[in-house]
């Protein structure tokens, strides 16, 4: 049996795998915890897989593998990757902080290591690149991303049918990176103007006086106010989205997270047309496509990295 474990900086997802087909069972979920010591989303993480063996009616020793995708960047301490994630971890920013804590890492691999006698950890982008790659809509392409938008904003990179990592496994991280000169929101990693910051699940609020939902749900409506919203929100988006392409020349994009799957129909042709109208020579070719395994592709992406 394989516990699957994705982390998000919103949600802990956890559900089993016995190895002979792809389907997940014991699947539950709960806020990410934010609070207590450093090891307490891990301690989550332990907890709810044993409360997803009795669910599933087997001992919690039969479960021996985990595959974890979790959102980063990641940190090393001691050999053994820490989570050093903006909305998970409140110190890193500095005071005053968005959250109930004032943690720069989470503690994660060294107890779940010493709990599963095969495990693998992952930025959560790269676990979902994988998945896509094996089930979803980036099967057969060599040069493609995965990117997520959600919470935060996450990317899975391949290149060559290479998947490219880097030295603490954060290649990727292009949520992080500047795409304006913007002193009006801070991102939770302590920079100001980049990408998240910008355009993150949690940022609409105060940048634009609603929460993301509400917005898209009044563009979809027709209100005048919020489709400009979301054409900034596209208009930055598809910058970085762009920044991708020019760097790595890339084929295809699959697109994921709860932003965009609960809104692309509003979302994807803005950001088509935005990469699209950025120098031909780069992006003529590249294609911008829903995430094949859809709103799922988290509970995938972790079992994508023991398959």
């Amino acid at each position: 049996m394989k516990a699957c474990i994705d982390i998000g900086g919103t949600k802990v997802s956890v559900s089993l795998n016995d190895g002979r087909s792809h389907d997940l069972v014991a699947r539950r979920h709960e806020p990410t915890a934010k609070s207590g010591s450093r090891d307490a989303v891990a301690r989550q993480i332990l907890r709810m897989v044993d409360e997803a063996c009795a669910e599933a009616g087997i001992a919690p020793d039969a479960v021996q593998a985990a595959g974890v995708a979790s959102c980063g960047p990641f940190v090393r301490v001691d050999g053994a990757i820490e989570v050093a994630a903006p909305n998970i971890c409140g110190g890193l920013a500095g005071p005053p902080g968005r959250l109930p804590n004032d943690w720069t890492s989470a503690v994660l691999e060294a107890p779940l290591a010493r709990r599963f006698a095969r495990l693998r950890v992952e930025n959560d982008g790269i676990a979902a690149l994988e998945a896509e790659r094996r089930w979803g809509a980036l099967q057969g392409v060599d040069d493609c991303a995965y990117v997520t938008w959600s919470t935060g904003v996450g990317t899975g990179l391949c290149v060559g049918g290479r998947v490219l990592r880097g030295k603490n496994g954060n290649a990727g991280h292009a949520g992080h990176a500047f795409v304006a000169d913007d002193d009006r929101i801070q991102c939770g990693c302590g920079n100001v103007g980049d990408l998240e910051a910008l355009v993150g699940g949690t940022f609409a609020e105060p940048r634009f006086g609603v929460d993301a939902a509400t917005l898209m749900q009044r563009a979809r409506e027709g209100d005048a106010r919020a489709l400009a919203a979301v054409d900034e929100l596209c208009r930055v988006m598809g910058r970085g989205l762009y920044n991708l392409v020019a760097t790595l020349d890339l084929q295809r994009i699959s697109l994921g997270g709860s932003v965009f799957c609960h809104n692309q129909e509003l979302l994807l042709p803005r950001l088509q047309a935005e990469v699209r109208r950025h120098l031909p020579a780069l992006t003529a070719g590249c294609e911008l496509v829903p995430a094949g395994l859809g709103e799922r592709v988290g509970d995938y992406a972790a079992l994508a990295l023991l398959d």
